[in-house]
């Protein structure tokens, strides 16, 4: 459907003609043609329109716009949500928030909710592009991280947001996914557990004790057979890793593979049995 004219977008997106013409020239919408050979613009076409310019203002870098531009024409709804759409720059990446969902625009990677003020940021049947001026810089990944160590007693569902922006701020932040994933894990949140352990790994970030707590938290799940692989996944990075070599072994014993549950074992034996 290509619901809305020129006039339209005018008014909804308060874009000047000029600039519509200038996003539409530049390839980022191919509007179709109604009467008159008027260009005619989707739901889609408006987000569009609206997020490349607010990403060129906020200098985000053409080659992520372009990404982020093609990532959204392959997710967006072909008609708007009811729960509307929110869409700013986080460092240099472009996330949309529809309803409680965010996900990353280039890759379609989902994402823990980015805290009040942007979860607030998009209203009933509404698009909210976020502009530069309206996000400030807030707190360090750090000092977030360690407010959210503090909490974690007294407050956890305080810790959980602190430990969400800490990521949203510095997302190759091993510590903030570590933390923030065994806590989900004890307040019995094993889905948004497993979210966090994963969205860390396709992060790039290497540190066993994500692949660790991922496998302990699938193997609570009763998922034997994945949480051996996040076990084998942390002796790939460090294979003297004690309690991997331990819980694979005990593990694949279970799933009836005798001959890794030896091995793992028996690593396992050799490794107390040197001087530390």
């Amino acid at each position: 459907m290509h619901p809305y004219g020129v006039r339209d977008v005018e008014k909804l997106l308060r874009l000047p003609r000029s600039t519509i013409r200038s996003l539409v020239q530049a390839g980022f919408v191919a509007p179709a043609r109604g009467p008159r050979n008027a260009w005619r613009f989707s739901f889609q076409d408006l987000v569009v329109l609206r997020t490349a310019r607010a990403l060129a203002q906020a200098q985000v870098p053409s080659k992520r716009i372009t990404r982020a531009i093609r990532g959204l024409k392959r997710q967006l709804p072909e008609a708007m949500p009811l729960s509307g759409l929110a869409i700013c720059a986080v460092g240099d990446r472009v996330v949309v928030r529809e309803g409680d969902s965010c996900w990353q625009a280039d890759s379609g990677q989902y994402l823990l909710a980015l805290g009040p003020d942007f979860a607030q940021s998009s209203s009933a049947g509404m698009i909210a592009v976020v502009e530069p001026s309206e996000i400030e810089k807030g707190p360090s990944a750090e000092s977030l991280c360690e407010r959210a160590m503090v909490l974690e007693e007294s407050d956890t569902e305080e810790a959980v947001r602190l430990y969400a922006a800490a990521i949203v701020a510095d997302r190759h932040m091993a510590d903030a996914y570590v933390n923030l994933g065994r806590l989900l894990h004890e307040l019995g949140r094993s889905d948004q557990a497993e979210r966090v352990y994963r969205a860390a790994i396709e992060a790039g970030l290497a540190e066993p004790l994500l692949h660790f707590n991922l496998g302990v938290l699938l193997e609570d799940s009763g998922r034997g057979a994945d949480a051996l692989a996040a076990y084998e996944a942390v002796l790939q990075t460090n294979p003297r890793h004690a309690d991997a070599l331990h819980n694979a072994g005990l593990l694949a014993d279970e799933l009836g593979r005798a001959q890794e549950a030896i091995r793992y074992m028996a690593q396992y034996r050799r490794l107390l049995r040197k001087p530390k």
